[in-house]
C-alpha cells in the first residue's frame, strides 16, 4: 500500500466529473494479515519492509490469534519471503487466498482515491483501515468465507 494507489470508482452527480488524486511519489508499506472467517478475527502487522524476517514476524502474530489445540491454514502466493530453501509452494492462486479479497477491499473503501504527505501518513492509513475492518460485525466474515474451508466441507 503506499503513493501509488489506484483510483476506484465513486459515485458522482450526474453529468460531473469528480476530481480524483494521483500522486507520483513512491513510498510504500506492506500488511501482512491473516483473517479467520469463522471466528470473525484478523491478525495483521503494518510492516517498512518484506522479507523473510518480515514473514516470520508475521506468522508469530498468527500463532498468537490461534485458539488452542486448533489449526490454521496459512495459503501463500509466490513472493519471494514465502519461500525458504527447497520449501515446495503450489503456484500462485490468489483466488484460493481469501486475503486477497481483504486487500482489495482495503484500497477500494480506505486507501485509494487519496495522497498520503509522506510514509508515516501512508502507514497510519493502513493501520486505520486494518482496524475499522476488524470492528465492523461481520465484514471479514462476509468478504473471506470460502465453503471449501469450513469444516465438515
Amino acid at each position: 500500500m503506499g503513493q501509488k494507489n489506484g483510483l476506484v470508482y465513486q459515485w458522482a452527480k450526474k453529468g460531473t466529473r469528480p476530481r480524483k488524486p494521483k500522486d507520483q511519489r513512491y513510498a510504500s508499506c506492506y500488511i501482512f494479515g491473516a483473517v479467520c472467517p469463522a471466528r470473525v478475527l484478523g491478525a495483521a502487522l503494518v510492516m517498512s519492509y518484506a522479507d523473510t524476517e518480515a514473514m516470520q514476524k508475521h506468522l508469530d502474530e498468527i500463532s498468537k490469534n490461534i485458539c488452542t489445540k486448533a489449526h490454521a491454514v496459512i495459503l501463500m502466493d509466490g513472493a519471494g519471503w514465502h519461500k525458504a530453501g527447497d520449501l515446495v509452494i503450489p503456484p500462485y492462486s490468489p483466488e484460493l487466498n481469501p486475503v486477497e479479497n481483504i486487500w482489495q477491499f482495503l484500497r477500494q473503501a480506505y486507501l485509494s482515491n487519496r495522497v498520503f504527505e509522506d510514509y508515516n501518513k501512508i502507514v497510519d492509513a493502513c493501520s486505520t483501515a486494518w482496524k475499522n475492518l476488524t470492528i465492523e460485525p461481520g465484514r471479514i466474515t462476509s468478504i473471506a468465507s470460502r465453503k471449501w474451508a469450513v469444516n465438515g466441507q
